[in-house]
């Protein structure tokens, strides 16, 4: 009888077991993927930092130095185990020019530093994580570069203003452990020694990397703060060893959590459908159940006998899932290899995916297991008796035909009988709801990148231009001049400066750490507060997320700044979103330290052309970074937004793929389920045509149901798990910039045609169904 019951089930549900196969199996490809993603990641990372000796410390200086009195502090710094100075040569991007001397890089947003390999730690590297030689005449370019403009070994690069041209053959690419990712707007080039000197004369200003390993990598903070305190230079900003490593692995680490994500969206379908089939199969042996209970077998043992199926199904699925993933892990790492590299293979590389399919299978199982509870109120009188569940779906009252003659019969009767029961739609109705949000949740994070509202999570408000000015011994002069220049300009409409300054700050503990504070008007292209407002009043101060959940400060507390020597006590106003410097920075209305200066913007709107004034400014002001919003943002978010896109493809496909197989699945049961009732309406006259409207009217009444509500969760739940997702980099409360004509329009419209192709597709056969089938079974 075991086998008997195994045997019908396998023949009567053999497509939705199929199904079931290989959504588990899909379900365990993304989510062995996605692991093995997160550990690449993490290994690769530590091998690329530990081969490039990342520093523990970093700060970057404009202007003139003092390296005796840098040594002096070194050496007598116990915290402090090997320090270097480094210096690059900042050149222009309009005078960096590769292959064509046409195309400059004016337009980029980068600073374009040439140096020479460095001597104790933070090497350079190439695409096999050895540190890059080059000889007289050569270069080694980002793969920033190499990525974006499809560089290859052998290609020119050529730096050139009106009286000198300097010409290089790219003989590798770089790996930068500080400057690698493009949300990084500094990048590092590599020459020699002879070439260095040459630039020196010819081209550019002199910036310094002050680079420190300690001792003690626990101990960042405290020594960040014992330099901070010094005397040494900072004019620039500074970079720990912490934020090396988030910047690195924000833009993989983010596509490996949609990829699990999505996986986990595919075992939930996987997970309905199992529901599905246990009912329709408990229902179907429902008499052979209650005779096995009659005879004496326990509700237990019987239950073995379904969990037996469902685990060879689950188990082989699982296994399949992560050997095709061995496969597919290098596709899905390929911008990880690129960019950091490979570490050796680890035991974690094989135990962490698999522990993660494992997972997948053991969620199977538990369910199988709560779903087959049922058995124990099955009654083995009332079963044999009975020979079914007992559960109908009975006619609501009102829906009666007669009383809507206005409405097409056939609609009617397709809109009935999905009310009547709901209940036996609901696998369909639960899956059109996430397949859904499969599609639209990448689609508005995507569009939310893209956005200029993204400017928002970096601390900045909405406006046409940006100008940035680093720090420098001319700087302030420079800042004043455009400054005047702007006020007179008759085609600003608005503008607003901002300096970017460090101030000591007393931590929870009451120690000092640096604080990166901006100062200006915050009235004037005024950003969004997830709590308060902006600060008004020279004793208020605005914290980003991060920095209020690192110094444990809210809405009215107060925090003691050290201001012109002294400290002073400065109550929170508000709490935004900032992605940019680690998360961690600070607003206030005070006056600001110039010889603490990180950085300069300038916010401007304009009525005009936007394109002809960048290129006046650039032309006066050559020592700025000069961009419209929308390229700053696609320069600086182009990686992250070409990865998200490969997945958001992903998703489409696997919804739509999805949609096509439940729909036609379920749409099969149904017509086996209803071939009775199919065959009485032929026989009284209708026509195969009417009966074909009835179920396309029920695929779509679902179909646009799940849409509704699968929109809704999109919004809802999606914000939040990405904000979940974000805090960790500063941005705690996202919110989705929603296309409207792709998430209403287009989404529901190729749902919609899909699901009514995948249904007359499947309802063929109806036009085969006759009283004479239904009368020889």
């Amino acid at each position: 009888m075991i086998l008997k019951i195994l045997n019908k089930d396998f023949l009567n549900n053999k497509v939705i077991t199929v199904a079931i196969f290989i959504f588990i199996m899909l379900s365990a490809i993304l989510i062995s993927c996605g692991t093995s993603m997160f550990i690449d990641l993490n290994n690769s990372l530590d091998y690329f930092m530990g081969k490039a000796d990342a520093p523990h410390f970093s700060q970057y200086h404009s202007g003139i130095i003092d390296q005796e009195a840098i040594d002096r502090w070194s050496k007598a710094n116990p915290m402090v185990k090997v320090y270097q100075t480094s210096e690059m040569i900042n050149i222009e991007g309009k005078k960096i020019f590769f292959n064509q001397v046409e195309y400059s890089q004016d337009n980029s947003v980068m600073d374009n530093a040439f140096v020479t390999q460095n001597e104790h730690f933070d090497f350079l590297l190439d695409l096999d994580n050895k540190m890059v030689t080059v000889n007289n005449g050569e270069i080694a370019v980002p793969i920033f570069y190499m990525q974006r403009y499809d560089l290859e070994i052998g290609d020119t690069l050529y730096i050139k203003d009106k009286n000198t041209e300097i010409t290089f053959t790219i003989t590798d690419f770089v790996r930068d452990v500080q400057m690698n990712p493009s949300i990084l707007s500094s990048k590092r080039f590599v020459i020699s020694e002879s070439d260095f000197q040459t630039l020196k004369k010819a081209f550019g200003e002199i910036e310094y990397i002050i680079s420190f390993k300690i001792n003690d990598l626990t101990k960042i903070s405290k020594f960040a703060n014992h330099y901070g305190s010094s005397n040494l230079p900072q004019k620039g900003p500074a970079v720990d060893y912490q934020l090396i490593k988030i910047a690195n692995s924000i833009t993989d680490g983010l596509v490996a959590a949609v990829i699990i994500l999505i996986s986990l969206l595919l075992n939930i379908i996987a997970l309905l459908c199992l529901r599905f089939t246990i009912l329709s199969t408990i229902e179907e042996d429902y008499r052979e159940i209650g005779v096995m209970k009659a005879i004496g077998i326990r509700p237990y043992d019987i239950k073995r006998i379904y969990i037996a199926k469902y685990f060879i199904i689950s188990f082989s699925a699982s296994i399949v899932g992560f050997i095709i993933s061995i496969l597919l892990n290098k596709h899905f790492s390929k911008n990880i290899m690129l960019y950091i590299g490979t570490a050796p293979k680890s035991l974690f590389k094989i135990i962490l995916p698999l522990l993660a399919t494992f997972i997948i299978f053991t969620m199977v199982i538990i369910i199988c297991i709560i779903i087959l509870r049922r058995f124990d109120k099955i009654s083995a009188i009332d079963a044999i008796r009975i020979g079914s569940t007992g559960e109908t779906y009975r006619s609501k009252k009102g829906l009666s035909l007669y009383r809507y003659s206005f409405v097409n019969a056939n609609i009617f009767l397709g809109l009935r009988d999905v009310i009547q029961r709901f209940k036996l739609y609901m696998l369909l109705f639960f899956v059109f709801i996430v397949c859904t949000s499969v599609i639209i949740v990448p689609l508005n994070f995507i569009n939310t990148i893209q956005s200029p509202d993204i400017v928002k999570y970096m601390g900045l408000g909405k406006c046409d231009m940006l100008i940035f000015l680093r720090q420098s011994d001319n700087t302030i002069e420079t800042y004043n001049e455009m400054i005047d220049y702007i006020k007179n300009d008759p085609e600003v409409m608005n503008f607003a400066p901002f300096i970017t300054c460090k101030y000591k700050v007393l931590n929870k503990d009451s120690y000092e750490e640096s604080l990166t504070v901006e100062t200006g008007d915050f009235s004037v292209f005024p950003i969004e507060y997830t709590h308060g407002l902006a600060p008004k009043l020279d004793n208020e101060i605005a914290l980003s997320h991060l920095s209020a959940k690192e110094l444990k400060k809210g809405l009215g507390d107060e925090i003691q700044l050290m201001v012109n020597g002294s400290y002073k006590t400065m109550i929170v106003s508000g709490i935004y979103q900032d992605i940019t410097n680690g998360g961690k920075t600070a607003k206030a209305s005070i006056t600001p330290n110039h010889n603490k200066a990180v950085w300069y913007i300038i916010n401007i709107e304009f009525d005009g052309d936007i394109i002809e004034k960048i290129n006046e400014y650039k032309e006066l002001f050559p020592e700025a970074k000069i961009n419209d919003v929308m390229s700053y943002l696609q320069q600086t978010f182009g990686n992250t937004i070409d990865q998200l896109k490969l997945v958001t493809v992903l998703a489409i496909v696997l919804a739509i793929l999805v949609s096509i197989l439940i729909t036609s699945l379920f749409l099969k049961m149904l017509i086996a389920k209803d071939s009775a009732q199919i065959a009485i309406m032929r026989a009284i006259g209708l026509a195969s045509n009417d009966i074909k409207i009835q179920y396309i009217t029920r695929s779509l009444i679902v179909l646009n149901l799940g849409v509704i509500i699968g929109t809704i969760v999109s919004n809802i739940l999606g914000e939040r798990i990405l904000s979940m997702v974000l805090s960790i980099v500063g941005a705690s409360n996202i919110k989705f910039v929603i296309n409207p004509l792709e998430a209403y329009v287009f989404t529901p419209i190729i749902l919609m045609v899909i699901v009514t192709i995948t249904t007359l597709i499947s309802i063929g056969n109806i036009k085969r169904i006759s009283m004479s089938d239904i009368s020889h079974e």
